[in-house]
């Protein structure tokens, strides 16, 4: 275990990541992990681990076997929950923490796992409306000095090598969920039209979506714009919030989402900010201040929301300011930390 944590008899929080495949769940666990570290003493379980967190493997896990006091066992998918309900059984003595961003009926054996967790969270009215019990709303936050501005956005694009003046980007995988083909047909008809722009789509294509993803490969090809409607795969962290940096507008195109982190990870880098009416988006975005909303799947409506700020730079800057201020009063990490460590002392 990492210097963090001086036994396993001083531990009380477990942050458990057994996804092997880096997602927005990670993203968000990555985030918060640390602020939660310096309100309990604390490790990580798991791949992706962070900086400012405690590390502990299996053996370090076998340590806590049958010990007196309690410890939080925050888990944030199915898998997670199912070792920490056999955990608990075999004689761990763990609460069980469950958060949900699922904005969907969820399966028997969700439905079951959930009925076995000491608490929930829901990320949103609208996640917690799908429970069969009583959650805590703890809305997502942001680390506002990690996703913040860059001091010359101009330069922070020149930086990328793309051709144009300013960046426009739709980050995730690359799937119909996400809706990257109405991102692809939005860029199809407005690029032409402004020729300042670039477009990046930042996001792992997996091997079940390789023909989604090679379909819009060939439609961007065949419509001579493949030099600026720029597919980038997957990329490390880093790298992903450097791309954030670049960007003056972002485009949230999901047709369904948990909450959809990228809405204020966008919004703190001041990025001007169109989104479907998906996740959270209605609860983030200020339609018509700090974003406009669109209905999902809906390309038109995205071609309308975007292009007076592809025609206007400076009112997209003037949005995405607004958007930042939003986030740093509304989404920080710090709130989300403190709604959640709220959650653990009424446990324990």
């Amino acid at each position: 275990m990492g210097s963090e944590t001086k036994s396993a008899d001083d531990l009380e929080l477990i942050v458990p990541n057994l996804h092997r495949r880096y997602s927005g769940v990670t993203a968000t666990n990555r985030m918060v992990a640390p602020k939660l570290a310096k309100l309990f003493r604390a490790a990580w379980f798991g791949t992706d681990a962070p900086d400012g967190i405690a590390r502990m493997g299996v053996g370090d896990l076998l340590k806590l076997w049958r010990r007196a006091r309690p410890l939080i066992w925050h888990a944030r998918r199915n898998d997670e929950m199912i070792v920490g309900v056999l955990l608990r059984l075999l004689g761990w003595p763990l609460k069980l923490v469950f958060t949900s961003a699922a904005q969907r009926h969820h399966t028997w054996i969700t439905r079951w796992l959930i009925s076995r967790m000491d608490a929930i969270i829901a990320t949103s009215v609208i996640s917690a409306s799908y429970l069969k019990r009583e959650a805590t709303i703890v809305l997502h936050g942001v680390d506002t000095d990690t996703y913040a501005p860059p001091s010359d956005r101009a330069a922070a694009f020149a930086e990328s090598g793309l051709p144009g003046r300013y960046a426009i980007g739709c980050f995730g995988r690359v799937r119909a969920q996400k809706g990257s083909d109405v991102f692809v047909d939005a860029m199809l008809r407005l690029l032409p039209r402004y020729p300042d722009f670039t477009a990046v789509m930042v996001g792992a294509i997996t091997v079940d979506q390789t023909g989604f993803a090679n379909d819009l490969k060939k439609r961007i090809e065949a419509a001579g714009l493949a030099s600026r409607i720029v597919v980038t795969g997957e990329l490390s962290i880093e790298e992903v919030q450097r791309w954030y940096r670049r960007l003056t507008i972002y485009a949230f195109t999901s047709r369904n989402e948990g909450f959809g982190l990228t809405l204020i990870e966008a919004m703190a880098v001041g990025a001007a900010l169109v989104a479907s009416r998906a996740g959270a988006a209605e609860l983030v975005v200020e339609d018509g201040v700090t974003g406009a909303l669109t209905p999902p799947g809906d390309v038109d409506a995205l071609v309308a929301a975007l292009e007076p700020l592809m025609r206007d730079p400076a009112a997209a800057s003037a949005m995405g300011a607004r958007a930042r201020a939003r986030v740093v009063e509304k989404f920080s990490l710090d709130a989300e930390a403190a709604g959640i460590a709220a959650v653990y002392r009424a446990l324990v």
